[in-house]
């Protein structure tokens, strides 16, 4: 399907595979999309700056760079922040058809006419995914290509009611491009005496066609002076600033025009630099409005699908949505007073061109999209640039932050063992992309399609925890070796259908989980050390985790908690060097104060072994991320093992047994070579005994810290 992307070479028009759809979301076969002139526009402009522009305005991605730095070297730096950079989806608002539901939807149903909202989601595109949240039936008197500005009209009616405006106050609306129009129209419609402020003049009188009542221009001398005059010398009731500008004189003019105790509502991305004195003095109100309304930026609403309770939440962003789309129907919002450009998506990056140079007054700019019956493919080919013969035939499944980070240039370094046959994701821009920068021959959204392939010999799953057991089985049923990120499994049931599959297939194919730490040169280094050993071994391992927000995926269904999901590792790391498998184990968490932290934030897990040995595993997300991450000290005849971070080990107590390297080295590299070695000798790199054993001592922690309260 064709798709409309941004890079630093500007706006493109490029064929992706089609989206799929999941149990909460539906797919829609886009008719009209919007073009927002003052996000999206913005976006492009960032898109195209200079590299060391972008790092001024991003300070946080530069402190990002710089750890990657260290610890990849700088040929796999660049690799990511050119890859970043390869193509990123515009658009937020669309309207169309559904033609597909997932298992979980009841609003909805094939055929039925949609309006649909969300960055990264309603894409100029010709399918889009969304989630139900952000969809809404159109009603039968609104066509597609008015519903498809419902983000934009549900942004100004949000604003209007951040400003609660009652009938017969005096509302300045600051701006008057199309969120501007919009917010007039909806004010009038409330009953309220509204004034625009432009510096152009026709703005300004496509609000007055609309029922505007004054206009006044805000570059000129005697603009407050206006405003004073037209609003009784009091002053306006309500200011909502729709404006784009870094300018602060825009907000603190919106201070001086109000009345004493009046409202001020921020819709538009402006300067905020205020004057304290006139806020203070004049009691003013200041209020940000948030995008379409309630839900917006919280995952559980828009992605989950979980509504807020209405009586609780009136107007949430689908409701606001919704709303807006009846005003569009009974003419209370009337698009056809709004300059209107109607492109098609082949001439995409025409009207852009166009929105950059003015377009010649027109405030409302629309894609359209050629009439199809059902949807395209969901696999293209990609031109491959590096041959498959004689390599390990490798697709790879969820193309998040870390794969785009460590495994695709992993991948490509060991590239004489591995061919890139496929990459799946479920963003179609995203698989294209990296498709094209790593040489793959097929860029992907269906995952099914991937693991039925006869053409694949290796699948390397590497999408969020709750997947992973689920694709690692039927990958392995259908034949495919696989490499599983960590955690194999988040729960008992999963792990034992692999069990399962393996008692009864004695032949099947290869399974690795990705425990890289014990292929790190210093802890292969400490395990031929450790495998010399007369007696039993003392372990204490200490993880500085660093602090996830509860909100974060990690804490969540998706991520099964920081014990099951990471640090079954440091399991495994103490299985590896001690050569065997806990048979007690014991477990305490920090009692959390607040809901700050989890249970399985901040804990002790201490693992017994049959030969005497003991490991303590301390895991905490309370220290400073300053701090090193990873330390380890090994007590055990006479010697002292310590590992630093994966940059040294030191042993006290024997010699020539230390190892340096200049950045931490966890074992990523080695254990794709491991993983070459083992599918063309057969020899599992890590036995399956050991991978179970791992994944399942985090279980038996973590129904410890469930249940136990730490005193």
């Amino acid at each position: 399907m064709k798709q409309v992307l941004t890079s630093a070479e500007g706006i493109k028009v490029v064929d992706v595979p089609a989206p799929g759809f999941s149990a909460n979301t539906i797919l829609v076969r886009v008719e009209h999309s919007c073009i927002s002139v003052g996000t999206e526009i913005a976006g492009v402009k960032a898109a195209s700056e200079p590299l060391y522009r972008r790092a001024l305005r991003q300070p946080e991605k530069v402190l990002r760079a710089i750890a990657l730095f260290r610890e990849k070297g700088l040929a796999a730096t660049v690799d990511r922040i050119r890859s970043a950079g390869s193509g990123v989806p515009l658009g937020y608002s669309a309207a169309g058809t559904v033609v597909a539901c997932g298992a979980d939807v009841h609003l909805f149903g094939v055929g039925d006419r949609v309006a649909c909202a969300g960055s990264g989601i309603a894409n100029h595109a010709e399918f889009i995914e969304v989630p139900v949240n952000l969809a809404v039936k159109m009603p039968a008197a609104v066509d597609s290509a008015a519903a498809a500005t419902v983000a934009l009209g549900a942004i100004a009616l949000q604003g209007v009611r951040r400003a609660t405006p009652a009938l017969g106050e005096t509302v300045l609306v600051v701006g008057l491009g199309i969120l501007g129009q919009l917010t007039v129209q909806l004010l009038k419609s409330n009953g309220c005496k509204v004034i625009g402020a432009d510096l152009v003049e026709q703005r300004a009188q496509i609000g007055l066609a609309a029922g505007m009542d004054h206009a006044a221009n805000p570059g000129s001398d005697n603009y407050l002076a206006e405003i004073l005059r037209l609003s009784n010398g009091y002053g306006v009731d309500a200011v909502i600033v729709t404006a784009a500008t870094p300018d602060s004189r825009v907000i603190n003019d919106a201070i001086r025009a109000c009345r004493r105790k009046g409202r001020v509502i921020i819709v538009g991305d402006i300067g905020l630099n205020i004057d304290r004195s006139e806020l203070y003095a004049r009691e003013i109100d200041l209020l940000i409005s948030t995008s379409y309304g309630p839900g917006r930026y919280d995952a559980t609403y828009e992605i989950e699908g979980r509504d807020y309770p209405l009586p609780y939440v009136r107007w949430t962003e689908n409701r606001n949505m919704e709303a807006y789309l009846d005003l569009l129907a009974i003419g209370k919002v009337r698009l056809d007073l709004i300059p209107t450009q109607i492109s098609d998506i082949d001439s995409a990056v025409d009207a852009y061109r166009d929105i950059q140079t003015g377009g010649d007054g027109k405030l409302l700019f629309l894609l359209s999209y050629p009439e199809s019956s059902s949807a395209s493919l969901r696999r293209i080919p990609v031109p491959a640039t590096r041959a498959h013969s004689g390599r390990i035939r490798t697709a790879l499944i969820g193309a998040g932050s870390f794969a785009q980070g460590m495994h695709l240039p992993n991948l490509m370094q060991a590239g004489s063992a591995y061919a890139l046959h496929t990459i799946a994701s479920r963003n179609g821009a995203t698989a294209r992309a990296l498709a094209e920068r790593y040489g793959a021959a097929f860029a992907s959204t269906d995952t099914d399609e991937a693991l039925a392939n006869p053409d694949i010999d290796l699948v390397f799953i590497s999408t969020r925890h709750h997947l992973h057991a689920a694709l690692a089985l039927k990958a392995l049923v259908a034949g495919k070796h696989v490499f599983v990120e960590k955690p194999l499994a988040l729960n008992a049931d999963e792990l034992e259908a692999i069990e399962e599959f393996f008692r009864t297939h004695p032949e099947a194919p290869l399974l690795m989980t990705g425990f890289n730490r014990r292929f790190s040169p210093a802890l292969v280094r400490a395990r031929e050390v450790l495998a010399a050993r007369q007696g039993p071994a003392m372990l204490n391992y200490r993880v500085n985790a660093g602090f996830l927000p509860p909100e974060h995926w990690v804490h969540g269904e998706q991520g099964g908690g920081r014990n099951i999901g990471e640090a079954c590792h440091i399991y495994d790391v103490c299985n590896f060097l001690i050569g065997g498998h806990p048979q007690q184990i014991q477990a305490q968490a920090v009692a959390p104060a607040t809901a700050q932290w989890r249970r399985n934030d901040n804990f002790v897990a201490t693992l017994g072994y049959p030969d005497g040995s003991v490991c303590t595993v301390t895991y905490s997300s309370l220290g400073h991320n300053d701090y090193a991450k990873e330390r380890m000290e090994v007590f055990v005849d006479g010697m002292v093992l310590a590992l630093d971070d994966y940059k040294s080990l030191t042993v006290t107590g024997a010699q020539n047994r230390n190892w340096t390297s200049a950045g931490a080295d966890k074992g990523h590299t080695q254990e794709l070579a491991a993983l070459a070695d083992g599918i063309l000798t057969g020899q599992w790199p890590i036995s399956l005994a050991d991978q179970i054993a791992a994944t399942r001592t985090s279980f038996t922690v973590e129904t410890l810290l469930q249940g136990n309260d730490a005193r």
